[in-house]
């Protein structure tokens, strides 16, 4: 293509600059696992996580420009680079590997020691980095001008207007600030209450309600009002149509074996009880079918893609002389990477599989690992089927499991674990390419990005375990507080296939529910994710995607409309992390039980909550529309 040659890179390939600096690594290493903890808990909080991306390129030249004063783009990116590793890294995980802290939970299995999740997400991070790798040349360089990258162009851009660094991280920081603060008096001094809600008794069942948190608001702002509303249709089907139907057709009688009767389970805990023990089956169903329907409606993307990939990878692109911004790392050092990761998938008990079982690990996670790239090339990361690769992976390792007579816990383990190791390969395959093309744009050197993105997947290996240890010890998965959405719809899938103990029936509920979905045109994962999600949650990302609403109509050229979005987004980036911080430190004061000692005598009513928000989300809108100083 013309345009590749003609193609300049903003820092020149002979010029050398600061890069691969001991700032960068440290600052970038911070941001890991920050952003990691932050999306670990946002994602089993809501079944969606956020590019880090931006906000780390934001804080990055906060610090190194404004604090540091120092002025080099490429530490800039090498810092987002490694950051959000992390970020890619944890959602890979929180999708899988709390089904292990479940089953422990139910007594069936010991809790994974740190070292076995250490492993699961060290494997699929650095094989996501090395299958990615002789992919960049195809992806990245071949095909720039065709495919868009959106976050990955998005963030080179934040970078150019390095100049904005200080207002632009001004912002971040802001956010940070207040939602640290807003989240501790909330649910840390118990102020006021972060949910309110009210159960309607002449429509038994039902319950209207909305969480008044800032990362919520956050991920509505930055899903937009489409998606949002998407997720609160889903809340509304299961809180305003399924549990009132169930209510009133169910009586005296039990939906599957080992529950109350559902009048009773009404009566003593009220409609979240039907939400826990019935909808969350439905909605389960729903999530597993979308994540299915995604995949087959991508197969032929999917197949076109892996393609590609065996065909850049027949290519051979010299090194010896490469330019500087041409370098990737070398071949060998990749495959001694990958062939030792075979070999302890191997060795290691936590994966109950052959050599040909490890070998067919990995020839899974290259398959995923080429469509991920591709597939966050064409539409983004936010809409890269990471979690139907996982199930896809999960049956056939559950099946292959089961036939090859490693079943029971033994094999559900095993499933799982192989799943979290696809999980996670997809995940950061997807966010290394898109790093990779923002380091193209401003002239980054690919193979120092690429150590970087290494670094960045073995600090937040280190770092996950401890998190999701802390989150299970405070609040517990599958809880209202962390309904780990995809995780225990995970779970559920592997017993079912290993035990046959599911309510199928429910299952195939929100399965068909889904494919009405699809048919109707409606984004299925959203809706589903939605359905399972409880109501007063997706309401709470509806207020976020109602400001952004309001934003976008409001008169104005394109630029100025996309700036707002922009502050917004910025704003909103620091509310999200705000909240996973604080909530990580809530989880460490639930731990050493300090939290029942700072929450105050006294709590605001239900109406003090929701005015408290709605100030929150006027100061949000008003974030949007300040126009910066030039």
């Amino acid at each position: 293509m013309d345009n590749k040659n003609e193609f300049k890179p903003y820092i020149p390939a002979d010029k050398i600059v600061p890069e691969f600096t001991v700032t960068s690594a440290l600052i970038g290493c911070l941001l890991a696992i920050v952003f990691g903890a932050a999306n670990a808990y946002l994602g089993l909080l809501v079944g969606m996580t956020i590019s880090a991306s931006i906000p780390a390129a934001v804080i990055s030249m906060g610090i190194i420009r404004v604090i540091l004063r120092r002025d080099s783009i490429l530490e800039n990116n090498l810092v987002q680079t490694i950051g959000s590793a992390g970020e890619s890294l944890a959602a890979g995980a929180i999708f899988t590997l709390p089904a292990l802290f479940l089953w422990a939970g139910e007594g069936k299995i010991e809790y994974p020691s740190l070292l076995t999740i250490f492993f699961i997400a060290l494997f699929g991070g650095l094989l996501g980095v090395c299958f990615m790798v002789p992919l960049r040349q195809a992806l990245i360089v071949e095909e720039h001008g065709t495919l868009p990258f959106p976050e990955g162009t998005a963030c080179a851009e934040v970078l150019l207007a390095g100049e904005e660094g200080g207002s632009k991280a001004g912002s971040v920081f802001t956010g940070l600030g207040i939602a640290a603060v807003y989240k501790f008096i909330a649910d840390g001094l118990k102020l006021f209450p972060s949910e309110i809600g009210y159960a309607f008794k002449s429509y038994a069942g039902s319950q209207i309600g909305i969480q008044v948190l800032p990362s919520l608001a956050g991920v509505g702002f930055i899903c937009g009002p489409k998606i949002s509303s998407y997720m609160l249709a889903g809340g509304t089907l299961s809180w305003f149509v399924l549990m009132p139907a169930i209510a009133l057709f169910g009586g005296d009688a039990t939906i599957y074996p080992g529950t109350d009767p559902i009048s009773t389970i009404l009566a003593a805990d009220g409609p979240s009880a039907l939400w826990s023990n019935y909808i969350k089956y439905i909605g389960a169903g729903a999530v597993a079918a979308g994540g299915v329907i995604s995949l087959i409606k991508t197969f032929p993307l999917i197949i076109r893609t892996f393609k590609q990939a065996m065909a850049s990878m027949s290519k051979k692109h010299a090194q010896k002389n490469a330019l500087r911004t041409q370098q990737d790392l070398p071949m060998p050092f990749l495959l001694v990477i990958i062939v030792a990761i075979v070999i302890l998938i191997w060795l290691i008990p936590t994966f109950p599989v052959n050599p040909i079982g490890s070998l067919i690990i990995v020839i899974f996670g290259f398959f995923f690992a080429s469509v991920s790239s591709r597939m966050v090339g064409l539409i983004g990361s936010s809409n890269n089927p990471v979690s139907g690769m996982a199930i896809a992976t999960l049956i056939i390792a559950t099946l292959l499991l089961k036939v090859t007579g490693t079943d029971g816990t033994t094999g559900m383990v095993g499933a799982i674990a192989i799943g979290g190791v696809i999980c996670i390969v997809a995940a950061i395959a997807g966010d290394t390419s898109q790093d990779l093309k923002t380091g193209f744009i401003v002239g980054a050197t690919p193979k120092k990005q690429q150590l970087g993105e290494m670094l960045g997947v073995v600090v937040s290996a280190a770092a996950v375990g401890f998190v999701l240890y802390l989150l299970n010890e405070a609040w517990g998965y599958g809880t209202e507080q962390l309904p780990a959405a995809q995780a225990t719809m995970m779970k559920m899938l592997v017993e079912g296939i290993m035990n046959a103990e599911l309510p199928w029936a429910l299952i195939f509920i929100g399965v068909f529910i889904a494919v009405m979905a699809e048919i109707l045109k409606v984004p299925v994962m959203p809706f589903a994710v939605g359905m399972y999600l409880p109501f007063s949650l997706s309401a709470g990302i509806m207020a976020g995607g109602v400001v952004r609403f309001i934003v976008e109509k409001i008169k104005g050229t394109d630029e100025e409309k996309k700036e707002r979005s922009d502050r917004g987004v910025l704003f909103t980036s620091g509310l999200i992390a705000g909240e996973g911080i604080m909530g990580i430190v809530l989880a460490v004061l639930a731990v050493l039980e300090v939290d029942s000692v700072i929450q105050l005598p006294f709590q605001l009513p239900q109406l003090g909550s929701l005015i408290i928000f709605i100030l929150l989300l006027f100061f949000l809108y008003t974030r949007c529309m300040k126009k910066e100083k030039k």
